[in-house]
């Protein structure tokens, strides 16, 4: 697995695409919806602008799990999701306003990580840049439950 920003010519442009969302998280709505085997999440905007970071933002993140390139392994989650990418299914649709993402996991314990991830992002729009810089602890590993 490949770390950071090292070697990673996209890592910059994903930061900024990240820091812009941020910016606008008040134009950002979000559902999530759990399922047995991760979440299905929709996220759009109104503002045509908002829904385009949306998609390019989605769209990079599906590459960084396909490829294993982690970002944010400072913080916990996001560290055990990258460790556990090769479990992950990433299906994004675009819709006229942002995108509707589903990921699953046939293992019990990644699609809990796929699901608190979900959560978290949602903070992140939330409560903005203070909850980003907050540690988010990975669900508790059961014997039966890893990959």
């Amino acid at each position: 697995m490949r770390h950071g920003r090292g070697g990673d010519p996209a890592f910059a442009a994903d930061r900024e695409l990240f820091q812009a969302l941020l910016q606008h998280r008040t134009a950002i709505q979000r559902v999530v919806t759990k399922t047995e085997h991760g979440v299905e999440t929709l996220t759009e905007s109104d503002d045509p602008n908002v829904a385009g970071l949306i998609q390019a933002h989605v769209a990079s993140m599906k590459k960084r799990v396909e490829n294993q390139q982690p970002i944010h392994l400072r913080d916990p989650l996001f560290a055990e999701v990258f460790r556990h990418a090769d479990w992950i299914t990433f299906v994004y649709e675009k819709t006229d306003k942002g995108v509707r993402v589903t990921e699953t996991s046939p293992d019990p314990y990644v699609a809990q990580l796929i699901q608190q991830h979900a959560e978290v992002v949602s903070l992140f729009l939330k409560h903005g840049p203070a909850e980003v810089r907050r540690q988010h602890e990975p669900p508790a590993q059961t014997p039966e439950a890893q990959p």
